[in-house]
């Protein structure tokens, strides 16, 4: 084993769990920035859209079975329907941090 391996991985370790990583993004500068409660609500907001608007597609598209819409995509579409109402009453706090 390399010598001094050990404390290196050691450090590293101290390093990595006493740096609080809850809603910070490191960008590759080494600076840090938060993500506002404005952007959160955006992508949530665009995926709960993006979503919803993917499963009724996959319903209208796939012509040849029958049932309509059922269960678990009525589960899916009620997700996605929640994500996006979260997204919306996330962007008027504008930018707080999230």
């Amino acid at each position: 084993m390399i010598e001094g391996a050990e404390d290196i991985a050691a450090s590293a370790l101290r390093h990595f769990t006493a740096r609080r990583l809850s809603n910070k993004l490191w960008v590759m500068d080494g600076e840090e920035t938060t993500v506002s409660k404005r952007q959160l609500g955006i992508a949530l907001l665009f995926v709960g859209l993006l979503g919803f608007s993917a499963i009724l597609a996959i319903d209208i598209l796939d012509v040849g079975r029958q049932g309509g819409i059922g269960p678990a995509q009525t589960v899916a579409l009620l997700v996605m329907a929640a994500t996006a109402v979260v997204g919306l009453t996330l962007i008027p706090l504008g930018d707080a941090p999230a």
